[in-house]
């Protein structure tokens, strides 16, 4: 098991950006690909970003690629989602997630990850 947090959230606004960061501990995190999801008031939660175990492979849902970054650095146990142009609809409780499996990647479902940071929220005002 992996404990997860994430920091970074707050309060943006349209066309800003933030970056919010995920602080991994409990397992080699470098053998372990890592997402992004997000949840609105009354929404299911949906992917936003993942990306492979050695960074090599990143991939998106298509209403953030383009503005959304993620990135790595196993160094420091840390995954990050860099959001660019925010918009209104992008706000959400973000959260990071690990997978079940070592050296998996490319999947969108959630039920793949087997471990959840306790999110951290994003609102961009208009």
């Amino acid at each position: 098991q992996v404990q997860l947090v994430e920091s970074g959230g707050g309060l943006a606004q349209a066309g800003g950006s933030l970056r919010l960061s995920c602080a991994a501990s409990g397992r080699t995190f470098s053998s372990y690909g890592m997402g992004w999801f997000r949840q609105a008031p009354g929404k299911e939660r949906e992917f936003v970003a993942g990306i492979s175990w050695n960074g090599g492979y990143k991939y998106y849902a298509d209403s953030v690629r383009g503005r959304f970054t993620i990135s790595r650095d196993n160094a420091k146990n840390t995954v990050y989602v860099q959001m660019n142009s925010l918009k209104p609809e992008d706000t959400a409780v973000y959260y990071c997630a690990a997978y079940r499996s070592a050296y998996s990647s490319g999947s969108k479902y959630p039920g793949d990850f087997g471990s959840w940071g306790q999110g951290t929220q994003v609102t961009v005002s208009s």
